[in-house]
């Protein structure tokens, strides 16, 4: 494969695995619990999937994210043999950081070390919790204890950029009770946490049950206590939910905020790719009959508009704590921010929403908390 002008495009890769041992309360994602041969031919539709991708020699691959559903449900091969069709098929940079979600309960020794030796240099563990009941209310199949025990295996097999998920105002907790949880995972120092509050999504059995959630001023709190602590520890705000000590930002999730363009595999993937968004089959018999053939599988394909490509800068790029840089808006654009944004920007800036540091606007710590009604400010008409 040659390299044109020593410069290739940046490109990401997203694989959906959507299974998992068992469906959480709150879980609205596409993945539940299969029988193995399910998984098998499911794994066989999705290399030939990866396979009859489009001809990608202009790209290089910068990051990769097995996610899920619970990828390290999986037998560990399985997941080597995803790892080396995608090797095969696409160009890696040198550097790409390549992620796989796992959960506690479905990880060992050998399993994590597979990982490390197909190429996996990052692990995203789902922790939640580490107070027995409140596990138990949102249904983990773990304990805290089984957590412990696989954060230590994943070091000792060579894992040095670890995630650790953990989710707030869960029904019943206690603003203290979050502040200790916090404390206890920062002191196991992994490189990133994920800090995410519990939403109620319809669908899913927490949306049939009369919950005992914290108010809206206590869940305030909460986010703040995160950013707070956090950064006693080194941790850096980075986007909205997410935390990072220094070099440790998650580089797959800023290249979907910088917009940068990727590819989906597996059932209900979606996509950035060639000034198009789409994405795959909902349907499980449709996509393990005809996954060899993308054209086929991929739905809701949409040319975007230029109005929509401005308003996703702004959606996404205002999730990052460093904001919109009007130079970078310009570029992309080929007008200036304030030529159309500037009646709003400046709204939200004498409310104490945003404000404006040298050439950047973001939301200040305000703002941060409604953000979903900013955004839909910046809507444009067509």
């Amino acid at each position: 494969m040659t390299v044109k002008n020593n410069r290739r495009i940046p490109l990401e890769l997203y694989v959906h695995i959507p299974f998992c041992v068992r469906k959480c309360q709150y879980c609205d994602f596409l993945s539940g619990p299969s029988d193995e041969e399910t998984k098998d031919r499911y794994i066989e539709a999705l290399l030939k999937e990866i396979r009859a991708a489009e001809h990608t020699e202009d790209y290089e691959i910068v990051s990769v994210f097995i996610g899920g559903g619970t990828p390290s449900a999986l037998k560990a091969e399985a997941i080597a043999s995803i790892m080396r069709t995608l090797q095969e098929k696409f160009f890696f940079c040198e550097d790409a950081e390549v992620t796989i979600e796992a959960n506690p309960g479905t990880v060992d020794p050998e399993k994590l070390t597979i990982y490390r030796n197909v190429g996996i240099n990052r692990l995203s563990l789902g922790l939640q919790s580490t107070d027995a009941e409140e596990l138990k209310l949102l249904g983990r199949i773990h304990s805290y204890e089984e957590f412990l025990k696989s954060y230590e295996w994943a070091r000792e097999a060579g894992f040095s950029n670890i995630n650790i998920d953990l989710m707030f105002a869960i029904p019943g907790q206690t603003g203290e009770a979050w502040r200790q949880h916090l404390y206890q995972v920062a002191e196991l120092n992994p490189e990133h946490i994920s800090a995410y509050s519990l939403i109620i999504e319809e669908g899913t059995p927490f949306a049939e049950q009369n919950l005992d959630l914290p108010d809206e001023d206590t869940e305030y709190q909460m986010y703040e206590d995160t950013a707070e602590i956090l950064e006693r520890y080194g941790y850096r705000q980075y986007e909205i939910s997410n935390y990072a000590k220094q070099g440790y930002m998650c580089r797959h999730n800023a290249g979907y905020w910088q917009r940068l363009e990727y590819l989906g595999f597996g059932l209900g993937a979606s996509s950035l790719y060639g000034g198009m968004r789409f994405s795959n089959t909902h349907q499980m018999q449709e996509y393990l009959t005809d996954s060899r053939k993308p054209e086929q599988i991929r739905k809701d394909v949409t040319v975007l508009s230029r109005n929509e490509q401005i308003e996703e800068f702004m959606f996404l790029g205002l999730r990052m704590t460093e904001g919109i840089s009007e130079k970078n808006f310009e570029e992309n654009f080929n007008v200036r921010l304030m030529d159309i944004y500037g009646d709003i920007l400046q709204k939200y800036e004498e409310t104490g929403f945003m404000e404006h540091i040298e050439t950047k606007w973001r939301l200040t710590r305000k703002g941060i908390h409604v953000s979903n009604h900013i955004l839909a400010d910046f809507l444009l008409d067509e």
